[in-house]
This record gives C-alpha cells, structure tokens and sequence, in this order.
C-alpha cells in the first residue's frame, strides 16, 4: 500500500470480497484478495485461485445472495457465519479463512447446513 492508503483489517477484506465475489458473482478481482496457491479444506473444491474460480462457475449458476451475520477476526483467522440463499434454498454457513501476512486469503474451511422449508424447530429462538 502506498503512502496515506489504510491498511484494512482482516474482518474488512473479507466484507469487501464477499460484497465484490460472491454478492456481485464477479471473480476478476480474486487476484486482490487470494494467493495463487490458495489452500481448500472443502473436499468439493479444487487448491489455487483457479479452481476457486472455477467453483464459482458452477455455484454462481444457483444464483446466490450471502446475508452475513457475524464476522470474528482472531490473528490471522477470521469466521464468517451467513445465511446464503439460492436456487436451491436457504443454507446456514460458517468459513474460517486463514489470512497471511499481507492480508491475502491463504485457506478456507467451511461448515454448511442446509435449511428445509418444512423444518418445525423445536424452540423460537430462530437459526440465526
């Protein structure tokens, strides 16, 4: 960064990619906010910058909206928990991103739970 430019929090680069990746469905600025050698704990996905694009390919197709809800930021850790609409219902989901020293995505990991419209909880306390 240059001179009088502010560097942004961990918590920050992560609202501003998924506003500009996922909520924009735009993958051409992935080379600010990812390694290349990006590493991918979801079994689905490819490693690298490249097969995150090409996840996106297929996941964009369903049309999501991510609707975040909390941001945690831990060192070089920060956990997203959203709620992501798309073609294919509601999914309540939790990424931890590992970030590295120059505040670029270094790994992911994610815990996903899909919300069936017939669900009948058992408490009023609501799923986010």
């Amino acid at each position: 960064m240059g001179r009088g430019e502010e560097i942004m929090s961990n918590k920050e680069v992560i609202r501003e990619f998924y506003d500009e990746v996922f909520n924009k469905w735009d993958t051409s600025s992935l080379e600010k906010y990812m390694r290349e050698d990006y590493r991918q704990h979801n079994p689905t996905v490819e490693n690298g910058r490249e097969g995150f694009r090409r996840f996106c390919q297929r996941f964009f197709a369903m049309h999501p909206r991510m609707e975040l809800v909390r941001l945690v930021e831990e060192g070089d850790i920060v956990v997203v928990f959203f709620r992501c609409i798309n073609d294919g219902g509601v999914n309540k989901v939790c990424d931890i991103y590992r970030f590295d020293e120059n505040h670029m995505l270094a790994e992911h990991w994610d815990v996903v739970q899909h919300i069936p419209e017939d669900l009948k909880p058992a408490n009023d306390n609501g799923q986010f």
